[in-house]
């Protein structure tokens, strides 16, 4: 099996990524294992997610970014009626002529519940934007619970590298001194915090040793 895509590779594919949206006047942002890793997580990313932050066909823009960089290609997924495709970054091949890639994901705000960020609120870490933190987490949470729920196995699986990134987000957000009720987040949809709100009670009832820090973002840890 080719080695995975390195944290520096990842960078230089979310930059360049980032680069061509930004060339094309799109504001964007990235989100998930890349973002984490950018805020401090420990945990090496094996993929890019990248939200534009427009109301944009997601098929488009990665044919935008196909167009733009040869290194970005599209393919086919294995399901013959799915109506989308699946992009990827064309990596350098190992010694052995290995080939390797990385998976590129292109979301847009109302996918997967992500919120809708002003392009004044997304912020930067090593020169690349960055989901803010506080909702950064909130997703990782909902992720956490969506693969515990889930009916597929691997899926399910996932939940204890959720974990894992919650634990270390946790941290790094209590260090921030960042409130769900702060002004700063006042364009978060009350929905999205009430969602939110109920996810941390799931939480609190499976590692209630994080009750503390849930408070201290300004939560409800218990009913």
């Amino acid at each position: 099996m080719a080695p995975p895509p390195t944290y520096e590779e990842i960078c230089e594919i979310s930059g360049r990524a980032v680069s061509i949206f930004s060339e094309s006047g799109y504001d964007c942002c990235l989100f998930e294992s890349t973002a984490c890793a950018l805020y401090g997580t420990t945990r090496c990313p094996n993929d890019v997610d990248l939200i534009v932050l427009a109301d944009v066909d997601t098929e488009y823009l990665k044919q935008l970014l196909a167009a733009a960089d040869d290194h970005f290609f599209l393919v086919p997924p294995k399901s013959w009626n799915a109506d989308y495709e699946i992009l990827w970054y064309e990596l350098p091949s190992t010694r052995l002529g290995a080939k390797r890639k990385c998976k590129v994901d292109i979301l847009v705000p109302g996918i997967l519940n992500i919120p809708n960020i002003p392009s004044l609120q997304v912020k930067r870490k090593s020169g690349l934007p960055v989901m803010p933190l506080l909702p950064l987490l909130l997703m990782k949470l909902q992720g956490w619970t969506d693969h515990r729920d889930s009916n597929r196995r691997d899926f399910r699986e996932k939940q204890h590298v959720d974990v894992e990134d919650i634990e270390e987000l946790l941290a790094i957000t209590c260090n921030t001194r960042t409130y769900i009720s702060s002004n700063s987040l006042s364009w978060l949809l009350k929905d999205f915090v009430h969602g939110a709100q109920d996810r941390v009670y799931d939480y609190v009832e499976e590692f209630p040793e994080t009750a503390l820090q849930w408070e201290t973002l300004g939560f409800q840890a218990y009913y």
